[in-house]
């Protein structure tokens, strides 16, 4: 077991620096049709084969509740962002799908914000991305 006063610091470190991040990433928002939950949910749509996932996948991507995802989905359906169906393989399942008008919104933001990450995490070489990257994820397996 490591250090418990250690481990605390890490995790405080870790936390305000994903904050601090993620709010002057917001910034890339400020003036665009998206919302960053409907960027999310447009990222995850669109990395599936036809721009289409399933609900829980996409659900499982997002750091919200299911009622909270299935609402947002519902208000991108309104917008033409997204189209909805049920799943022809699960009765009880919606599949989701990137309109040509989501996936053009997605990309236009894509682009700033793709810029605007890589810019942020130059501060650190690729050595160091690598070693965040392993290390955030064996975080994340742990759970």
């Amino acid at each position: 077991m490591s250090d418990r006063k250690l481990a605390l610091a890490a995790w405080e470190s870790l936390f305000r620096a994903q904050h601090e991040i993620f709010t002057e990433m917001s910034e890339d928002f400020d003036s665009t049709a998206l919302s960053t939950a409907e960027y999310d949910v447009l990222l995850t749509v669109t990395r599936f084969e036809s721009r289409t996932a399933r609900l829980r996948d996409v659900t499982a991507n997002m750091l919200i509740s299911q009622p909270s995802v299935s609402r947002l989905v519902d208000r991108m359906v309104a917008r033409g962002l997204l189209e909805k169906c049920q799943d022809p393989e699960d009765g009880r399942g919606s599949l989701v799908h990137a309109t040509e008008a989501g996936t053009r919104a997605f990309r236009q933001i894509a682009t700033v914000h793709g810029r605007s990450i890589a810019v942020r995490m130059s501060r650190l070489s690729d050595d160091e991305l690598r070693q965040l990257t392993a290390l955030t994820e064996k975080l994340r397996k742990s759970s």
